[in-house]
């Protein structure tokens, strides 16, 4: 259908329903970018093109609004990752690399890792958020790791272990790479080729990937954790 034959009440429609995902970006930038307490509700319509009274008519608060971010990006997708577990047919080698690599593309890359260090940050401050995250976030996440570790060791192919712990064996690469981008990855290159810093920067000469970094560490967890003949 040409532009021209689109109503203006079809397009105000559309811009109606486009707006919450709107909001939720400009959410997410802005509490990646200032943190939870320094981010007003006013800067985020205004990134989103709406006025404040308008966020308020799809978020009552600031407090909700920022659990919907977290929602959005972090912990709707268990449900997904718990399904992908129950059809996985490989190894638990195998399951573990590719837990790596389906977070590091849908989460550790992308602006969504950086709630993880606005919540370590402000955890104490807000606890009502802390216990929201815990809830929504930190529990789903340990039972599933959990469940990779059961699978592995049900089917004699990780050493039986105490998974209570075990768990963060597995949580603690993803960890520091979520800590990483959000810090330190704005002081160190990605590759010795990468001119972003003076040459005379100490950081210059230390280079990082995180896929080398997650193909290291799901290494060493596979030798650490498998049963050997």
């Amino acid at each position: 259908m040409p532009i021209s034959d689109v109503s203006e009440p079809q397009r105000r429609t559309r811009r109606k329903n486009a707006r919450p995902g709107e909001l939720l970006a400009a959410a997410l930038d802005l509490f990646v970018e200032k943190g939870y307490a320094a981010t007003r509700v006013e800067e985020v319509a205004a990134r989103a093109g709406v006025s404040k009274g308008t966020l308020f008519l799809y978020f009552a608060s600031k407090e909700e609004l920022f659990k919907a971010v977290v929602r959005e990006n972090i912990a709707g997708r268990f449900a997904e990752w718990q399904l992908e577990l129950d059809v996985f047919e490989g190894d638990s080698a195998a399951l573990l690399r590719h837990c790596y690599a389906v977070w590091w593309e849908r989460i550790g890359s992308t602006k969504a890792a950086g709630i993880t260090k606005l919540m370590c940050s402000e955890a104490r401050n807000f606890p009502a958020l802390a216990h929201f995250y815990h809830q929504e976030v930190m529990q789903p996440g340990t039972a599933l790791v959990r469940r990779i570790l059961e699978r592995g060791i049900a089917r004699g192919e990780i050493r039986p272990l105490d998974l209570d712990t075990g768990v963060y064996l597995v949580l603690a690469p993803m960890m520091f790479l979520m800590f990483w981008q959000n810090s330190m990855a704005w002081c160190v290159p990605a590759r010795q080729d990468q001119q972003a810093q003076a040459a005379d920067s100490p950081c210059a000469a230390m280079p990082f990937s995180p896929e080398a970094y997650l193909e290291a560490q799901v290494d060493n967890l596979v030798r650490g954790l498998t049963l050997r003949p």
